[in-house]
């Protein structure tokens, strides 16, 4: 039997990209897995996927771009399984061009609205409605799908090694949900529930684009790690693949 027989991970833009490849691997784990989708169709086809593949999974209707999505995710939760182990917070948008071009004196504020909309005020409200769920988990896990893009850090270096990739919108949503990360640690310490954000690596997905180094193919590695961390490990964190990155 599965040290993880009967956990429950919720994770929302599942049904392709990162968010699929972090399915299908906590579902390896016998991890059950509740896949967040706007189209259901697609959602139930990623879902027969993994059936093939002997995973137990699910797709309910969620959307980041629509608030009152959230209450149909807490009700489904809530009713089926009485509690939350894990949630992967993983959609994300980017609307603005990833690599070369720096455009921050001009990227309009409909761009900077959505995509903070997204990638972090979503999370932000999605987290708080599951926490009451999360909190009846022995062990509650959150992971902030964050990006090294997000590293104020790394872009101020003399010799950055993202110079090139200075997307303001993108970038700054994302040392947001960093912050956000370390404070809701910080308010959590003490409870078993454990916060860290993730950077999957420069992925070749419909945002990462087809110049990406990293096959989608194990990309849920460090998502995974810290959605399967024991009690001593770390929280209010930003890794990838085990190591600390700068903030």
């Amino acid at each position: 039997m599965s040290q993880f027989q009967g956990t429950v991970a919720f994770i929302t833009g599942g049904n392709r990209g990162i968010g699929l490849e972090t399915a299908r691997e906590l579902g390896q784990r016998g991890i059950k897995v509740v896949i967040g989708v706007r189209d259901l169709p697609r959602g139930e086809a990623a879902v027969a996927e993994l059936k093939r593949q002997n995973i137990e999974a699910e797709a309910i209707h969620y959307d980041a771009s629509q608030a009152d999505s959230i209450a149909g995710v807490v009700t489904h939760l809530q009713k089926h399984y009485g509690k939350l182990d894990i949630l992967v917070n993983n959609a994300g948008v980017l609307r603005e061009t990833l690599i070369g071009g720096n455009q921050s004196s001009s990227v309009s504020p409909a761009v900077l609205r959505d995509t903070f909309e997204i990638n972090f005020f979503a999370v932000i409200e999605l987290t708080q409605a599951l926490l009451p769920l999360i909190r009846q988990s022995p062990a509650g896990r959150i992971v902030n799908l964050s990006s090294i893009l997000a590293s104020l850090t790394l872009h101020s270096q003399e010799d950055s090694p993202i110079a090139q990739a200075k997307s303001v919108a993108y970038n700054a949503s994302k040392t947001a949900l960093n912050a956000y990360t370390v404070h809701l640690a910080d308010e959590l310490k003490g409870s078993g529930i454990k916060v860290n954000a993730a950077h999957p690596g420069w992925v070749k997905t419909d945002l990462g684009g087809e110049n990406a180094p990293m096959e989608v193919e194990g990309s849920g590695k460090t998502s995974v790690q810290l959605a399967t961390l024991d009690a001593n490990g770390a929280t209010g964190g930003f890794f990838h693949d085990g190591q600390a990155l700068p903030w």
